[in-house]
């Protein structure tokens, strides 16, 4: 066999296996990210604008679970930060912000740093909140961003801490 074509059949093996990995590989040993929240624990921002208005126990405790920087230059009114959701010190951050929260009380999680389907952030934040034993935690989609899909629609936002 020569050169090449000894490496087309390595690399056409190599390309088998890393697929055949892929392809049954377990769901809980792929990468985070928001689309792995279900759909039915998604809420959309209209819903969220609405819920705001309200007071005591049906005003959900919201959080931002991306980056600081994002969180001062605007932010939903009322939202705490609680880390970035993809890092271990934003996890443990939620973590102490949550503690003091009921098990059942209405939680959204936020990002809105970019697309959807790329944010990590809100993947391992929703994870850890359910690892908590959170049982009513909601994940604000957010198609494009915060900025498209939050603050270019009018909806409230704040700046600073």
């Amino acid at each position: 066999m020569n050169s090449l074509l000894k490496c087309v059949v390595f690399l056409s093996f190599v390309g088998f296996t890393v697929g055949a990995q892929a392809q049954f590989s377990s769901p809980a040993s792929a990468p985070l990210s928001a689309s792995t929240v279900p759909q039915a624990q998604q809420m959309q921002p209209a819903e969220l604008v609405t819920l705001l208005k309200t007071d005591g126990a049906e005003r959900p405790v919201v959080l931002q679970v991306g980056s600081r920087v994002m969180f001062q230059q605007a932010h939903i009114p009322g939202s705490k930060f609680a880390g970035p959701g993809s890092q271990p010190s934003g996890l443990a951050l939620l973590k102490k912000v949550t503690g003091p929260i009921k098990k059942d009380q209405l939680i959204v999680i936020y990002c809105g740093c970019c697309p959807w389907g790329r944010c990590p952030n809100i993947g391992p934040a929703y994870k850890q909140l359910h690892d908590l034993g959170f049982t009513n935690v909601k994940a604000l989609y957010l198609a494009n961003n915060f900025g498209d899909d939050w603050a270019s629609k009018g909806y409230p936002t704040d700046r600073g801490e």
